[in-house]
């Protein structure tokens, strides 16, 4: 449970799983993977297509060293499409300035066009952007797709029994915008 705490301490509350549900996915969801050293914590669904970062977390010691980087290549080796979640930039938060800077500097783009809103127990909805890399191009109706699928088989995989509500049904979540042309 400490790999738990770790995250808890971390994350936004409104970005945590319970620990009954990370529990599960763990267990009980083959494509679902944890993997902790003492510098990182990764937490990620690997799908047939893409890969899923559900949580990504540097020790705040090792931050700035290559130790986060080297988890992405790792999981770019798989030679698939990564997506993950991130927190809009806050200018009062520096860490949400930094996450958007570390994935921009391996290689990742933000999908604008994914709008992606979540809603806390509480009924206050939050924004996450959606940021990807690819190793090929790739259209942004793709990206939604992929989302939709984390949402159904990793936000979404046993909510009910742990929230009892769907934590992001991608019909409500998930909506493509159209691109704006100039």
């Amino acid at each position: 449970m400490n790999w738990y705490n770790r995250l808890n301490e971390y994350f936004p509350e409104e970005e945590m799983k319970a620990y009954g549900q990370l529990r599960d996915l763990i267990h009980d969801q083959d494509m679902y993977h944890k993997e902790e050293t003492e510098d990182y914590l990764v937490l990620y669904g690997e799908f047939s297509s893409f890969v899923f970062v559900d949580y990504l977390l540097v020790k705040q010691k090792v931050r700035s060293k290559g130790v986060g980087s080297q988890v992405i290549q790792k999981l770019k080796a798989k030679g698939k499409p990564i997506l993950l979640e991130v927190e809009p930039v806050d200018p009062e938060v520096a860490d949400t300035q930094k996450r958007v800077r570390f994935y921009r500097r391996n290689g990742f783009k933000m999908a604008d066009r994914v709008h992606y809103e979540r809603e806390t127990e509480d009924g206050e909805t939050f924004t996450l952007n959606i940021h990807y890399w690819s190793p090929k191009p790739i259209g942004q109706r793709s990206i939604m797709n992929m989302m939709a699928q984390a949402c159904d088989q990793i936000h979404n995989f046993r909510s009910q029994r742990h929230y009892g509500r769907l934590q992001a049904d991608p019909d409500k979540v998930l909506e493509l915008k159209e691109p704006v042309l100039n």
